[in-house]
């Protein structure tokens, strides 16, 4: 099963995530994310941040997720690509991130949107579209 996979859009970054559960969702939305960046790495150590968020719904939460990591993504210049979760739930998570220091980035992620966000399961797989204004 792939992670995620890049659908057009006329000004935006669309992106259409799949996991076998939403804590895989999330991961691999994470995971997306940090790869559309295409950070040029500065060094190799992995860097792990501490990640507290709840919110109202599963959509919410994946929202202010990837918000929070594009947040420490831009203040701390670096790139996340997975993340450990200590709790998980529809309405809240705890747990690290992981990324790398970067030189600098390709693509200028300016915020995760709720546009066409809506977590369904088919076919026993979750899958969610996320649209991020460039």
């Amino acid at each position: 099963m792939k992670k995620y996979e890049i659908l057009p859009h006329a000004a935006d970054l669309q992106i259409k995530v799949f996991g076998k559960t939403k804590e895989e969702l999330f991961l691999n939305a994470l995971f997306a994310m940090g790869e559309q960046q295409q950070a040029q790495p500065a060094k190799e150590a992995v860097i792990e941040r501490d990640i507290e968020i709840k919110s109202i719904d599963s959509e919410a939460l994946l929202v202010d997720f990837l918000s929070e990591a594009l947040y420490l993504s831009q203040v701390n210049k670096e790139s996340y690509f997975d993340a450990k979760f200590d709790k998980f739930s529809d309405t809240g998570l705890s747990g690290k991130i992981f990324g790398r220091k970067a030189k600098s980035f390709g693509e200028d992620i300016k915020a995760v949107t709720f546009h066409r966000l809506k977590i369904e399961k088919k076919s026993g797989i979750f899958e969610t579209l996320i649209v991020f204004d460039i």
